[in-house]
């Protein structure tokens, strides 16, 4: 859960956000050292010890082709690692629908006759104390923990985007489109999103809670709902 003085990312949830944050942490690594080189270069040149006349030209033109280069492929090859990992779902154990409206989600669990449901933020004046304002909603989105989720997303009139960012997690809802993604939550916990796509007046109204339980209490739970 994110606060207003978090300056970093939330705790990763699943193997996807710690690896994003890793990349992260990758590529700040490699702008520091840029910035450092441009820093020691431009104060060599004001303190006259790097002119024309102490480097060939020809040195530099290689430095300057080679280096990008180099760079490029340290960003690039993690990069190209994390796509695919992220668009590569095997067997997933659960498939979950998400269809955004103005202004709440629904939700489908395709793997299960009945199992559907809408879910609208908690007006303040009747949220229960302790409770997170603007974030809390009437109907929770439960899933097995350590178990692969397909998640379909998309919208019924206008865009919006299934974001939530400690599993690493946001797609867009386009109507007429179904988009897909996964989510692997690693620890039971609650874990908290937005809709991350201008989509009308209420767009900060709409927020997206998944809890991530126990197989025995997502199955009691499913029970329940069906029920």
């Amino acid at each position: 859960m994110a606060n207003h003085s978090q300056l970093n990312f939330q705790d990763a949830s699943s193997p996807i956000m710690e690896e994003l944050m890793g990349f992260h942490d990758h590529a700040l690594m490699v702008a520091l050292a840029i910035c450092s080189l441009v820093l020691y270069l431009l104060t060599l040149m004001l303190t006259e010890k790097l002119t024309s006349n102490t480097v060939n030209a020809q040195a530099i033109e290689l430095v300057w082709t080679i280096l990008p280069a180099m760079v490029l492929i340290m960003l690039a090859l993690p990069s190209l690692r994390i796509l695919y990992m992220m668009d590569e779902i095997n067997e997933p154990d659960l498939t979950l629908k998400a269809i955004g409206h103005q202004w709440y989600w629904s939700y489908e669990y395709t793997d299960f006759k009945d199992l559907m449901f809408d879910s609208y933020m908690i007006p303040t004046t009747d949220l229960p104390l302790g409770h997170f304002r603007l974030l809390e909603v009437d109907h929770r989105v439960v899933i097995p923990t350590s178990s692969t989720i397909r998640v379909i997303v998309t919208a019924d009139d206008v865009l919006h985007s299934w974001a939530v960012p400690s599993l690493g997690v946001k797609t867009d809802a386009i109507p007429g489109r179904l988009n897909q993604t996964s989510l692997f939550a690693s620890r039971p916990g609650v874990f908290y999103g937005q809709c991350s796509e201008i989509c009308g007046a209420n767009h900060s109204f709409m927020p997206i809670v998944v809890e991530s339980a126990p197989l025995a209490n997502f199955e009691n739970w499913s029970s329940s709902i069906s029920s």
